[in-house]
């Protein structure tokens, strides 16, 4: 028999000899060291139990498989007739997932899956028991969205669990999931989940095209399937919302978005996503409206501080300086007497500096990483100062941007507006102010372009939706927010009964 791989196995019907089955699995796993073949006797009958040890729990096999058939065989056989697969299936095994097969194809899949095959003399038919036993972590607060107040627990790398955890949420029977398998050698799980009335039909069909239409040889991680699917690839703004947290994956469900699961990956992707998506935190909806409003108008200073801080110092310290005050621009002058390098080199060494502080503090260990790269900043900036090779104004400036992009609670938006930086700043340091306005007139009219599945990236701001500005803006009182977003939750718009603001004297009235 030629050989085989267990991605080759065709769509063809087993034959009702054991041994002719038997030599064809082994043959298709035959260079799978962890590949198990157990003979054993049901009824007289010659049987073998094939599974992979990687991927199953023995204890599973041996109490619902094992342990069921010994306990019947005496009893079975006595029967004159040999007893079948659908018979074994529905007597004997205690196994809650079962289900019968006859192609070799299926039973390889379901073998790859963590299913035990029981081959079974004399039948072509093969029982599938369910006997998965890869062991996942254990549910915890996820470190990149860490917040005060609010749920701790985040998704890990069980799609079921993950899928429970949203369940545990929404307790309704309107939240739908649709499977897909993607990937050919990996036959990655992906499930796109959705409230049925409030998610919008054609939003719906757009991502299961988008989803289904992926022929890849393996899927690793969500971020495979977030860069197949978004609008605009060559676009620093991310257009797919990704989050470890169940509590924002069920709040943008309930507006009407749609939710994408990947097994094997605690990051879930929501669609649509739009430019003030990237500046909210799940916290801010479980502390006090008034404070989460200040907060968010924090974000919107930083923001702007974040990609504009080096390039304005660049600009006005080169170019425009008549705009700095005499006092200032006199100690400026001074702490850049001894400095032989322009503006924006000082300014473009520092950022790529922090930058790859930043980025060895994430490789490096926990317990290290961040000592590293704060005493790193603080002894490279203080070193660079004392020998004269870069001023103190631009340490105070680059460290000031850094802080601004650390305020932006979505990492793979803060990403972007990190990137935005560096051509701004070469805009700055060769054509000042104006290249500055140049560079802010071409952010703002790409975002005014960009559209994530077919929404505007900057509703309800643009196009303007005056009812949707007061959580976006502001971050309004939960009583307050009577109607789903326009964009993506037109289909049941009313969220919530109007009429429930807080009023001791009404209440006392009563």
């Amino acid at each position: 028999m030629a050989e085989m791989s267990p991605e080759d196995a065709t769509p063809i019907e087993l034959s009702s000899a054991l041994s002719q089955n038997e030599a064809m699995l082994q043959d298709i796993f035959k260079c799978c060291s962890d590949i198990v073949f157990r003979q054993v006797k049901i009824a007289g009958q010659d049987a073998v139990i094939v599974y992979l040890a990687s991927l199953v729990d023995e204890q599973i096999i041996d109490d619902h498989i094992l342990k069921p058939l010994f306990e019947s065989g005496i009893e079975l056989e006595q029967e004159s007739n040999p007893i079948g697969a659908e018979s074994i299936n529905k007597q004997i095994i205690s196994a809650g997932s079962t289900k019968l097969a006859s192609q070799a194809s299926e039973i390889v899949k379901q073998v790859l899956d963590g299913f035990a095959a029981v081959l079974i003399d004399s039948d072509n038919r093969v029982i599938l028991v369910k006997a998965n036993g890869v062991k996942h972590r254990s549910l915890e607060e996820p470190s990149s969205e860490q917040v005060i107040r609010g749920p701790r627990d985040g998704f890990i790398e069980n799609l079921a669990t993950n899928i429970g955890l949203i369940r545990g949420r929404l307790k309704t029977a309107r939240l739908k999931t649709e499977s897909v398998i993607l990937g050919e050698l990996t036959q990655t799980q992906v499930v796109m989940t959705y409230i049925a009335g409030i998610a919008d039909e054609a939003l719906i069909e757009e991502v299961r095209k988008r989803v289904s239409r992926i022929q890849i040889d393996g899927i690793l991680d969500s971020g495979y399937i977030e860069e197949f699917i978004e609008d605009l690839p060559y676009s620093p703004f991310p257009q797919v919302h990704s989050t470890e947290r169940p509590d924002v994956v069920a709040a943008e469900l309930l507006e009407g978005k749609i939710a994408i699961l990947v097994d094997n990956s605690p990051f879930v992707l929501i669609v649509p996503m739009t430019f003030w998506t990237g500046l909210q935190a799940s916290e801010d909806y479980y502390i006090r409206w008034p404070i989460a409003t200040f907060v968010r108008w924090i974000r919107f200073l930083f923001i702007f501080i974040a990609i504009f801080a080096p390039s304005l110092y660049v600009a006005v310290t080169t170019f425009h300086q008549e705009m700095i005050p005499t006092n200032l621009v006199l100690s400026i002058a001074s702490s850049r007497e001894a400095v032989p390098f322009p503006a924006m080199f000082e300014a473009l060494s520092m950022e790529i500096v922090f930058e790859a502080l930043r980025e060895a503090g994430v490789r490096l260990p926990k317990q290290i990483g961040q000592a590293i790269s704060i005493v790193g900043a603080l002894v490279i900036g203080q070193a660079a100062v004392e020998a004269g090779i870069i001023s103190a104004p631009v340490v105070i400036i680059v460290s000031i941007t850094g802080i601004a992009t650390f305020a932006i609670p979505r990492f793979n938006f803060a990403s972007g507006i990190r990137l935005l930086r560096f051509p701004i700043l070469f805009l700055a340091g060769t054509l000042g102010l104006y290249g500055i306005v140049l560079g802010f007139l071409c952010i703002v009219l790409h975002v005014a372009a960009l559209r994530s599945f077919g929404v505007p990236y900057l509703t309800p701001l643009g196009p303007i939706t005056l009812s949707n500005l007061k959580d976006i803006l502001i971050r309004a009182p939960i009583w307050a927010r009577g109607n789903r977003p326009q964009a993506t939750g037109m289909n049941d718009p009313v969220r919530e009964q109007p009429g429930q603001k807080p009023s001791p004297y009404r209440d006392k009235l009563k």
